[in-house]
């Protein structure tokens, strides 16, 4: 629709101007800062920077009814700009005007509910928000649409020229950073840093093909992440992973479209979400709030963080009931299914900390929780969750393990619903399936398969058929039809067909 087409009183809200007044607010000792250089840390104390809006008043004086109204309409408009993550542009990226935007197809992804069957097996209603079907197949996308649209606003500014992107990665980072990056070559060009050999070949494979420099180092992902930090005190370079808080902002958006999603009702919903370097459940935590404080939404949902065994210093942290004993000790991971989440020493704890307290603040009670679960439930609640019409990868798995496990422990009702989020595409952690199947995992991960949940290829080839087809030799005439014949009664067979 065009503008001039929707109702008068929204038509002014629709396309949004630049405005607010961001900037870099460092977590530890409150010092700000202006937001025309790439900042990552506290140039005064070096912990961790939250973008905020100091101009955020304005936007209160918008009713949360009519916000709704902004937002629902905006999702007629076909301004590519406003297609994705900006539809929420006041709360994202306020200061940048809409040709800085970078869209390549991120942002609502479907939520999808769960069939009765699964529904009944886990105990309560849910769904899964597949985003897996962003552009490089993971929630990634969301934050690196943020963060290189903000850096086309420093290039169009004249604030910066000849970027060099750089992310450390276990996978999907890599993937969605090189992606976006390649669409502003060569403004912008981009390096990545893998764990050598603890990246699935379908990941490796991204990057590679966006023409991204691909380093892998020896050691585990918290190993690349010092790397990549190094880098970023100490050369030009643009940090692209979650320490960098505008990827924190463009993934507050996954709060958003489920508010949107379900009609602004948060009352009696959950989000549960993979914790591995924290930045996206920060980002959940982050959106939800604002949207509350907007009034866009009457109640904030219950939040569960899922760690695995092998990378659990979150869920560990939050096991001391006690705030002022806590003491966050990093952890040595071991190899994990959940590989994006497979981070020992999370860059973004002390965001999940400062915000963890401010949520159950306004709340008025706790409604912030993580879980552990182990490497078998992660990979056997995946088959199970894809063995009922969905495309869940291993964190998805994850998610629902975390999700049964709370269940259990009664941090959720059986009367309320759940969403939970399936971070990335199944095909990326396609080999970890077929290790399930052929019974080969390393014996670290502790899996072992589940006979119902194992499946494999039957050749059909009866031992009596004389003649069958090959490469450059094909079967005609009363040979094809013997064959097509006599494969089709020993599938009829191994299926228990009836004969019409």
């Amino acid at each position: 629709m065009r503008v001039n087409q929707f109702p008068e009183d929204i038509q002014p809200y629709l396309i949004p101007e630049p405005s607010g007044d961001l900037i870099y607010r460092c977590l530890e000792c409150g010092e700000q800062f202006g937001i025309r250089h790439l900042l990552y840390t506290c140039p005064g104390c070096g912990h961790v920077l939250l973008l905020y809006d100091a101009g955020f008043d304005r936007l209160r004086e918008i009713s949360g009814t009519l916000w709704r109204k902004i937002f629902d309409y905006r999702r007629m408009l076909n301004i590519p700009a406003l297609n994705g993550i900006y539809r929420y542009h006041e709360l994202i990226g306020p200061i940048l005007p809409l040709d800085s935007v970078v869209w390549l197809g991120e942002g609502h992804t479907p939520v999808v509910e769960a069939n009765a069957r699964l529904q009944r097996k886990v105990g309560l209603r849910f769904y899964f928000k597949n985003d897996g079907q962003n552009p490089s197949a993971s929630f990634k996308d969301r934050g690196m649409a943020s963060a290189l649209s903000y850096i086309q606003y420093l290039i169009k500014q004249g604030y910066a020229s000849d970027v060099l992107a750089v992310c450390a990665s276990t996978g999907d980072t890599s993937a969605a950073a090189a992606l976006y990056a390649s669409f502003l070559h060569p403004d912008v060009k981009s390096a990545v840093l893998l764990p050598h050999k603890r990246v699935t070949p379908q990941q490796l494979s991204q990057p590679l093909g966006s023409g991204a420099m691909v380093f892998e180092v020896p050691g585990v992902f918290d190993d690349c992440m010092k790397i990549v930090e190094h880098l970023s005190d100490h050369y030009n370079v643009a940090l692209l992973n979650s320490k960098n808080a505008w990827r924190i902002l463009g993934q507050e958006s996954y709060s958003y479209e489920i508010a949107q999603g379900f009609e602004y009702d948060m009352a009696g919903k959950t989000v549960v979400a993979p914790v591995g370097n924290a930045g996206n459940i920060t980002a959940i935590m982050s959106g939800f709030l604002k949207f509350h404080d907007l009034g866009i939404i009457d109640d904030l949902p219950r939040i569960i963080g899922v760690q695995s065994e092998h990378a659990n210093p979150v869920y560990k942290y939050y096991l001391e009931p006690d705030p002022q004993k806590r003491r966050f000790e990093p952890v040595q991971v071991k190899p994990s299914v959940a590989q994006a989440a497979m981070i020992g020493n999370p860059v973004s704890m002390p965001r999940v900390i400062r915000l963890v307290a401010e949520y159950n603040r306004r709340a008025g009670e706790q409604k912030t929780f993580v879980v552990e679960v182990s490497e078998q439930e992660i990979m056997d609640w995946q088959l199970r969750a894809n063995r009922n019409g969905h495309v869940v990868c291993t964190h998805g798995g994850e998610c629902l393990a975390g999700l049964v496990a709370a269940r259990k422990s009664g941090k959720i009702a059986g009367h309320e619903t759940a969403v939970l989020d399936s971070t990335a595409h199944a095909l990326k952690f396609a080999d970890f399936q077929q290790m399930y199947f052929d019974n080969n995992f390393p014996e670290e991960y502790g899996i072992t398969p589940r006979s119902e949940l194992i499946n494999a290829p039957e050749l059909v080839r009866p031992p009596d058929l004389k003649h069958v087809p090959e490469p450059g030799s094909p079967l005609a005439g009363k040979q094809l039809e013997d064959f097509v014949k006599r494969i089709a009664e020993e599938i009829a067979v191994r299926l228990d067909l009836k004969k019409v």
